[in-house]
């Protein structure tokens, strides 16, 4: 059974950075994609960033350069440092495998919180 576990999350003024981390087992960390969503207030999930098992990253527009994600498969964490947050960033993160696992919830964790206010 896969399980993930998110932390980071918080309340961040604009302009400020949060780093989350998700842990990962029950599956092959180090063979697998993986992949941070979102979902903010009443709108649907959106890929956020990807990292493939040999490193290649892709973000979504309006992330790069302002977010960074990277793995440490000894620790089968993924993280993702966010810079320069916006309010629009304010979401739920969810931590998965696979390009497309964010959108199905046996293959993301719970979820951490991010919150950009003033």
């Amino acid at each position: 059974e896969v399980q993930l576990v998110e932390s980071g999350g918080g309340l961040v003024q604009p302009g400020g950075s949060l780093t989350l981390s998700c842990t990962g087992s029950g599956f092959s960390f180090r063979g697998s994609t993986m992949t941070w969503g979102r979902q903010a207030p009443g709108k649907g999930l959106e890929y956020v960033a990807r990292i493939y098992s040999n490193g290649v990253t892709y973000y979504r527009n309006g992330v790069e350069g302002r977010f960074t994600i990277s793995r440490d498969n000894a620790k089968r964490t993924v993280y993702l440092q966010m810079n320069m947050l916006k309010p629009e960033d304010t979401a739920v993160y969810y931590c998965a495998v696979g390009e497309l696992g964010y959108l199905d919830r046996s293959s993301r964790g719970r979820g951490t919180q991010v919150t950009v206010s003033s």
